[in-house]
């Protein structure tokens, strides 16, 4: 499936920003320059977390599984443009899953392992999903057996597999076990792969995945991109934190959205080197990570960093000689973290900011050496008259706009919408023709819901001024207030409820529900909205509120929205003199 208008692939090829080989064909080459070669390994607890040992694979044991996967999918009847759901932690099966779909042009969904019922279903109705791959258990979460449960609310689904790898405990009925598929399965030959995509026809705008985003609406929202989209980002993702061949990489974000895909798969793919999988995050395993190899790059929370700077004696016999960048974001980051983790440890922190749908900005070394400006800033890029050495600023355009008048905004001091055009930017949402009109605006652009104002003598600069789409970004995971308020008003407590992001210090914020009670004699609890969610909601964990605030009334404008900002001062202030 080619997404992108004819036009646009004409003009991105033309300007040599587009390409014509796949990540498959990417992929393959890489595999036969260096067979021997460190691939993919699982974190050292994959035990514990979900079965299995830990496996460690060189590019040639890559391709074979890889190979067996494809003769897998072929024979099931998995065609181009068919779309497999992935559930899976960050693994080396989940490496294998991605460049098998890659190769037999099948766009591969992937979600959250935290989805429950109200997210899944959702995703395989849209997708009309044929099949669905997971595993028997993350933890004590037996994810084979609930998806299996909620299977007749999926009815595109042909079939179920989950990797069971060596548990004793019995599938289901109905659920395939993958490990043995694959390992009764002929894997293709180099040679067979290669000729499949050319009989497909497959191309670099095809279709490769389809993530899940969410902003205002009470739905997710699909965003599909092709392998020509995602290889612009992994090259953004290579210049920004200047990734030589072979890059050794931790790598800790879930391998499921832009921050992991581009940096887990893209950038690891084009350079060729091997990425230690790691999630969810534990600060034990991933300083064992560290210690036992020598990493070139990796990626952590600025609270993390600051608990490394404030306790030096965690990181006592790790070799940090190989490690000279560090990639953070996701939050406000303090400028004494940059200018202490260049001073004693030579190492440069790179701040990304950045969505699923391709709006990406970048502070690097290279255009801000100034480590303050570095934290508070980026670059503005796309802008006629400002010249900056990241490759991202040579191919996207940027304005800022007045929301109140659709103005351009040029000076400094006046927040407004930033807004993207070019190549890493996608085409439209999945199937959701209205939706994606209102995305773009009349010139193009991407309405991107940040909220940025010009700064710096040259006015050279962005600030992040905060969102102006209703949602709660936690960990890196962008939560719909308006899904979660529509879920919690069925509550018969409930009478109104607006969900709020309360700051947080490690996860950048935290679902707050901030509750009118039915009742006032009876108010409702926390415990019991939780409960309510998870029972009759059936959504992911990570949306469930973790504080609540239960106010007489919700402060709404003349026309009854809920004014959001007027309501986060109300219930933190209130919190503060508490």
């Amino acid at each position: 499936m080619i997404q992108v208008d004819q036009a646009s692939i004409d003009a991105y090829t033309a300007k040599g920003w587009w390409g014509h080989a796949t990540l498959g064909e990417i992929f393959l080459d890489m595999a036969a320059r260096q067979p021997a070669a460190f691939a993919v390994a699982d974190a050292p607890n994959r035990p514990a977390l979900f079965g299995g040992k830990v496996k460690h694979w060189s590019w040639a044991e890559l391709r074979q599984q890889t190979g067996a996967l494809c003769a897998l999918f072929d024979a099931q009847g998995l065609h181009k443009d068919d779309v497999l759901v992935v559930q899976l932690p960050n693994s080396v099966e989940l490496h294998a899953l991605y460049l098998a779909c890659a190769i037999m042009g099948v766009m591969v969904s992937p979600v959250p392992m935290q989805y429950r019922a109200h997210e899944l279903e959702y995703v395989t109705q849209a997708t009309q999903a044929k099949g669905l791959i997971s595993t028997q258990r993350l933890g004590s979460y037996l994810a084979a057996e609930a998806i299996q449960a909620m299977q007749a609310n999926m009815p595109s689904l042909q079939w179920i597999w989950a990797y069971v790898d060596g548990s004793d405990v019995p599938l289901p009925a109905g659920v395939g076990v993958l490990d043995q598929l694959v390992a009764d399965t002929v894997p293709w030959t180099e040679q067979q792969m290669r000729a499949h995509m050319q009989r497909i026809g497959l191309t670099a705008n095809d279709v490769f995945t389809i993530c899940w985003t969410s902003g205002t609406e009470a739905r997710a929202k699909g965003v599909p991109r092709s392998h020509n989209q995602w290889l612009v980002m992994g090259e953004s993702v290579i210049d920004a934190a200047q990734l030589p061949h072979g890059t050794q990489m931790v790598i800790p974000f879930p391998f499921v959205n832009m921050a992991g895909i581009s940096t887990s798969l893209v950038a690891w793919l084009m350079t060729g080197g091997g990425l230690y999988h790691h999630h969810p995050f534990d600060l034990q395993v991933f300083l064992q990570q560290l210690q036992e190899h020598r990493v070139d790059y990796t990626v952590a929370a600025p609270a993390v960093l600051s608990m490394l700077l404030k306790s030096p004696e965690l990181l006592e016999g790790v070799d940090l000689q190989r490690l000279t960048r560090v990639g953070s974001g996701g939050g406000p980051v303090a400028p004494w973290l940059f200018e202490q983790f260049a001073q004693r440890f030579g190492i440069e922190v790179i701040n990304y900011f950045g969505s699923n749908e391709g709006a990406s900005l970048a502070s690097t070394p290279q255009d801000m050496p100034d480590q303050q400006q570095r934290a508070n800033f980026f670059p503005r890029i796309g802008v006629a008259g400002l010249q900056w050495q990241s490759l991202t600023a040579q191919k996207i355009a940027t304005r800022l706009v007045d929301l109140e008048t659709g103005k351009d905004i040029s000076a400094s001091g006046q927040v407004g919408e930033l807004r993207f055009k070019g190549p890493m930017i996608f085409s439209g949402y999945y199937n959701s023709p209205q939706v994606t009109a209102q995305a773009f605006d009349e010139q193009g652009y991407y309405r991107s819901g940040d909220l940025f104002e010009i700064a710096g003598e040259r006015q050279q600069f962005y600030r992040f001024a905060g969102r102006h789409k209703d949602i709660v970004v936690r960990g890196g995971m962008n939560i719909s207030c308006e899904e979660v308020e529509n879920l919690l008003l069925s509550h018969p407590k409930v009478r109104e409820v607006a969900v709020i992001g309360w700051p947080d210090e490690i996860l950048g914020e935290r679902v707050c529900a901030v509750v009118v009670p039915r009742n006032a004699a009876q108010p409702v609890s926390l415990e019991e909205l939780v409960a309510f969610l998870k029972t009759v909601g059936k959504v992911a964990a990570f949306k469930l509120p973790e504080r609540l605030e239960l106010v007489d009334a919700l402060p709404r404008n003349p026309v009854g929205k809920v004014l959001k900002r007027v309501l986060r001062e109300e219930v933190q202030g209130a919190a503060a003199q508490a």
